[in-house]
């Protein structure tokens, strides 16, 4: 392949995952109050990492990188944990827990493939429900015009919330292949071109955006260390690995490579790896982005060449203060528009991880109605378990938390403990991000 034809399949692929990569730092600062400032560096260093994250799996190294042609972002099953521990715990906490899961998982990923009979689809499929659930006020707050808005709810910002899930929608319908695939990054394009005739849109954070900056370590304060935020962020990381390993065994069918236990390892590896990196630097826990794999196979182009290249204008865009203060200008209701179609596609992989399992036997009925009816509980009532001790309330203070530990506790009760054992690997799933 010649470098012309690979460096346009990089943009291609670039292109694919740059809504699901912005969306999540603007959603995460948006809900904790960043300034525009602060905003405009979250998203470019969250971009610079997402391509770091991508180079060290695209390489096959003796520890750690799968070797796959394989594109790594924040997953959204991140942002309301992240939320959550933010306002409850400071922005120091956050990090922390980013950085103390990552090396968790780096630990653990060597023997993480026997850990995943705790972790199939039941469980798994609770927990993205759970989590898309969580998101779905993020979303009709930002309709609105965002919580605490002085025009919150107003007629101007429904219509502008509306028309850009309306776009999103026809263009969905109406496109097929790789246009479809960004229907969501052109939803917001168009809607912020509406919003900008409408006088909605403020330019001034590009303007005073520099063209060139340099990361610095905990940009946004030193990481500490809280143990509800950290099992928060493991349980997360350890869904999104069980996630991730759908991912690469689908691209090693469409590569033609088989996939070992040895490779899985690496790949987790990497995974942990890019969320100590992406802590430090005060960005997120990084996961494998499904849509690209859906590109590698209508493309028919299987050469890692092509995901270096994409990773690579990835940490380039990072440097570039004004491109990632353009992401910033996009308006709330815009935002809250494309959340609500994002987000609602969470809960449907959640729903359609569960619908087989259900379907499978009474039991697994049981797990997923308590473990989500629990888990939403906590989220939508925050305080219901306030009386209970201290050191309790780790586990039911987060809707997550509380869902995902419900979720593997009945699990073991009511399929491992007196039953025949399942293939672990039936665990594996693949999210779309």
């Amino acid at each position: 392949m010649n470098n012309a034809k690979a460096f346009t399949l990089g943009i291609q692929h670039l292109l694919a995952m740059y809504a699901g990569a912005i969306l999540v730092p603007i959603i995460i600062g948006g809900s904790l109050g960043f300034s525009s400032e602060q905003m405009t560096y979250l998203v470019a260093i969250d971009i610079m990492m997402c391509g770091v994250a991508t180079l060290l799996q695209v390489m096959k190294g003796k520890f750690f990188g799968i070797g796959l042609p394989v594109v790594l972002g924040c997953t959204f099953t991140a942002v309301f944990p992240i939320i959550a521990i933010g306002a409850d715990k400071g922005i120091g906490a956050i990090y922390g827990a980013v950085i103390a899961s990552g090396i968790i998982v780096v630990l653990i990923s060597g023997f993480f493939g026997k850990l995943v009979k705790f972790f199939p689809p039941i469980v798994t499929g609770s927990v993205v429900t759970i989590i898309g659930i969580s998101l779905i006020p993020v979303a009709i707050n930002n309709m609105g015009g965002g919580q605490g808005a002085e025009d919150f709810g107003s007629s101007t910002n429904i219509a502008l919330a509306m028309a850009t899930l309306v776009i999103i929608l026809l263009i969905y319908r109406f496109t097929t292949g790789f246009i479809r695939s960004i229907s969501i990054l052109l939803g917001l394009v168009i809607g912020t071109i509406i919003a900008t005739f409408m006088g909605k849109v403020d330019f001034s954070p590009v303007v005073e955006a520099g063209w060139l900056h340099l990361v610095q370590p905990f940009y946004f304060g030193t990481p500490t260390f809280d143990i509800g935020a950290i099992i928060t962020m493991t349980l997360v990381a350890m869904v999104s690995l069980v996630e991730s390993s759908g991912v690469y065994y689908a691209l090693g069918d469409i590569t033609k490579q088989k996939i070992e236990s040895k490779d899985l390892s690496k790949g987790y590896r990497s995974e942990g790896l890019a969320s100590i990196i992406g802590g430090i630097f005060n960005a997120f826990p990084y996961t494998t982005f499904s849509q690209n794999v859906g590109l590698v196979k209508m493309t028919g182009v299987k050469e890692r060449k092509v995901i270096f290249i994409t990773g690579s204008l990835l940490v380039l865009l990072g440097f570039l203060p004004k491109v990632a203060a353009l992401t910033t200008i996009i308006p709330t209701s815009v935002l809250g528009g494309a959340m609500l179609a994002m987000f609602g596609m969470v809960v449907t992989q959640g729903i359609t991880m569960l619908a087989p399992e259900i379907v499978r036997s009474p039991e697994n009925a049981m797990v997923a109605a308590v473990a989500v009816g629990l888990g939403a509980g906590v989220v939508f009532v925050p305080n219901i378990f306030a009386v209970l001790p201290e050191w309790i309330s780790i586990l039911t203070s987060n809707g997550i938390v509380c869902g995902s530990v419900t979720a593997i506790v009945l699990n073991i009760v009511f399929n491992m403990i007196g039953t025949k054992k399942e293939d672990p690997m039936h665990a594996v799933t693949v999210e779309v991000k």
